[in-house]
């Protein structure tokens, strides 16, 4: 899973994932934009749903870490071997 801040609304859920170096802000399951920080993304946010009252300062919003895909066992040998001669 990748690091994102994660507000919910009474409409939808708003998030900003991190991508790469960039920002991704969405709302509900479309993107709304890319930005280099993500005080750029809480900002054009506020702008575009008002009535959302999409909190101010990223502090207020819930910060989800990086996690490793923990379900997934690592690959085995016989795996990285395939995939090696691919």
């Amino acid at each position: 899973m990748l690091a994102q801040y994660v507000f919910s609304s009474t409409e939808t859920p708003f998030r900003i994932v991190r991508h790469g170096h960039r920002w991704r802000a969405l709302c509900g399951d479309v993107e709304i934009g890319r930005y280099d920080l993500p005080e750029d993304a809480v900002r054009d946010l506020r702008d575009r749903y008002p009535s959302a009252r999409v909190p101010r300062r990223l502090g207020d919003w819930r910060f989800v870490p990086d996690a490793p895909l923990r379900h997934l066992p690592p690959p085995t040998a016989a795996a990285m071997a395939r995939l090696s001669a691919a």
